[in-house]
């Protein structure tokens, strides 16, 4: 009996043991596979006469910044960038010179960004299940927003970083103030903004059939009638677009560099 007692609660051992085993073996959930399509064909028209993504930002240009988040972004397997024709040889050579083995092309945008956008789609791996578009003028964008964005796209399909704003609005007419409204209601929506694949070149294609230039890609799924999740975004993470951009951009790269942001 007592050898009986023993070789019983050795099997029920074994089996507790086996059932905490399986529990450390048990394989995360796969990462989805997410492409990045770095938007920088934009003509710089506030910027006096500077390229923006090759304006020095620190002791790099503007797009080698944008690379490096999110070459070093684990979520990331692959980078598209998109240029304009004339920066088109300048960004191929960054992208060696700096190592950015995550890119795997560097190709021609169109006329607006939704062209650009497209021209960009068209070269992602058609393996990509998530397919990220970022501006290549937001050099600042951390880890911490791109990885949030990405976990909300791969749960609902839509994700975008945005801000609150803190100004007050109003809606003008005819050089009037109109209306005020309530900014608790409303976001700055900046990039990265990042879809399910299918989604978004479903989305940008009919947009452009039905004849519509949107300079946000939310819009192209919201037009779809698709929500788009918004997550939380970073006042660091601005876009040049003007000179005084440029010095907001080094004072923060200083402000880090210090570690007061």
């Amino acid at each position: 009996a007592a050898i009986f007692y023993i070789l019983e609660h050795m099997r029920k051992g074994t089996r507790i043991m086996a059932g905490l085993l399986s529990l450390f073996n048990k394989k995360k959930p796969r990462e989805p596979r997410c492409s990045a399509v770095i938007v920088a064909a934009g003509s710089a028209r506030r910027m006096e006469g500077i390229d923006k993504v090759l304006a020095p930002l620190g002791e790099l240009p503007v797009l080698v910044h944008t690379l490096y988040a999110f070459q070093d972004c684990p979520a990331v397997e692959e980078i598209v960038v998109v240029t304009r024709e004339d920066l088109l040889v300048e960004a191929g050579r960054l992208c060696k010179e700096f190592a950015f083995d995550k890119v795997t092309k560097v190709v021609v945008g169109g006329a607006e960004r939704i062209h650009s956008v497209q021209a960009g789609l068209r070269e992602v791996s058609p393996q990509a299940e998530l397919i990220a578009i970022h501006d290549g003028a937001r050099p600042l964008v951390s880890q911490e927003v791109i990885g949030e964005a990405v976990s909300a796209a791969a749960a609902t399909g839509a994700a975008a970083a945005a801000v609150p704003l803190t100004d007050t609005i109003k809606r003008g007419a005819e050089g009037r103030a109109a209306e005020t409204l309530d900014r608790n209601a409303l976001w700055a929506v900046q990039t990265p903004q990042i879809f399910e694949a299918g989604l978004i070149r479903g989305a940008v294609q009919k947009a452009l059939d039905d004849g519509e230039a949107l300079t946000d890609d939310c819009g192209a799924v919201e037009r779809l009638g698709m929500p788009v999740t918004l997550t939380r975004g970073s006042r660091e993470n601005i876009k040049i677009t003007t000179p005084l951009d440029l010095l907001i951009g080094e004072a923060i790269l200083r402000a880090r560099g210090e570690g007061l942001l």
